[in-house]
């Protein structure tokens, strides 16, 4: 079975009082006929975790013998039925769809790889690779690989590979220790050794790169995201900060996403950036609410 995706200082929850039944026929009767209800969609599919919209899919099929996803795309439209359809999508199954889009004929969308694998937890990245496999017979590492270059190309592997310590085991000792490392590597030296930002920021796991950041800047009297800033440029800068940002606050990473790009109508950022609040459960630090967000642009 796959995992719920739960996030740094996000948590998935059920919706209370939840039954598959009720919903799936709540969502027949708002599709059916002439118009949708559009707020009762929004309502359902904004307001119940992954794992209870996989079971609606599931109830939907056998009560009304139709795929829910056809019956979406046949009577919504444009970018609301794109970002419906990605509300019901299994979660690795939605980053894999995600992932090979950015990846797809010419040029890549390095911010959509970067917001997916600086975000995911290693077992996550994992059923993300046994989803992409399983859908587009190639190995996500083997398109990452042929997308990018170099250090930042170095930097994904480490994440799609699956790397990143899982564990919720934190080390004072080994957070000074890093934190030392890390400023060696740049702000002390002529040039920067960008390996040991990839080594560290990729493979530790967050509890851990917290205690390192707090470390970095009691030591050095300079947070870890300037330091980055001023050592490292392109891609892998973007991937670095990504990553602290996660490490932090993963909610607020995404949330912030979601803002910028609904400013900018990137309409399919902006499904991806919802989905993934939606999937932590948590509250955008904006004046909208998501639901107001998703009925005013979409």
């Amino acid at each position: 079975m796959a995992s719920v995706w739960v996030s740094t200082k996000g948590t998935v929850k059920d919706f209370p009082g939840f039954s598959a039944g009720r919903d799936a026929e709540a969502l027949r009767k708002a599709i059916k006929g002439l118009g949708t209800d559009e707020d009762s969609v929004i309502n359902i599919l904004t307001q119940r975790s992954s794992a209870q919209k996989q079971l609606i899919v599931k109830e939907y099929q056998s009560a009304c013998g139709k795929d829910l996803k056809d019956d979406l795309k046949g009577d919504l439209s444009g970018n609301f039925e794109q970002l419906m359809v990605a509300l019901i999508m299994p979660p690795a199954y939605f980053d894999a769809k995600v992932l090979k889009k950015a990846m797809k004929g010419t040029g890549t969308t390095e911010s959509i790889l970067i917001e997916i694998l600086a975000s995911r937890t290693s077992n996550q990245i994992k059923e993300i690779g046994n989803a992409y496999c399983t859908v587009y017979g190639k190995s996500l590492g083997d398109d990452i690989s042929s997308e990018t270059s170099g250090d930042f190309r170095k930097a994904l592997l480490f994440l799609a590979n699956g790397r990143r310590d899982d564990s919720s085991k934190v080390d004072e000792q080994l957070a000074k220790k890093d934190a030392e490392v890390l400023y060696n590597a740049g702000e002390k030296k002529w040039g920067t050794d960008e390996d040991k930002f990839i080594d560290i920021l990729c493979l530790r796991n967050f509890g851990q790169l917290r205690l390192t950041f707090d470390a970095y800047k009691s030591m050095y009297k300079k947070d870890i995201e300037e330091s980055i800033e001023s050592e490292i440029s392109g891609n892998l800068e973007d991937l670095l900060l990504a990553i602290v940002k996660c490490a932090r606050n993963t909610p607020a990473f995404f949330a912030e996403r979601l803002h910028k790009a609904v400013k900018k109508w990137t309409c399919w950022i902006s499904a991806q950036s919802i989905r993934n609040l939606l999937d932590t459960l948590c509250i955008l630090p904006f004046s909208q609410t998501l639901q107001e967000t998703i009925r005013r642009h979409f």
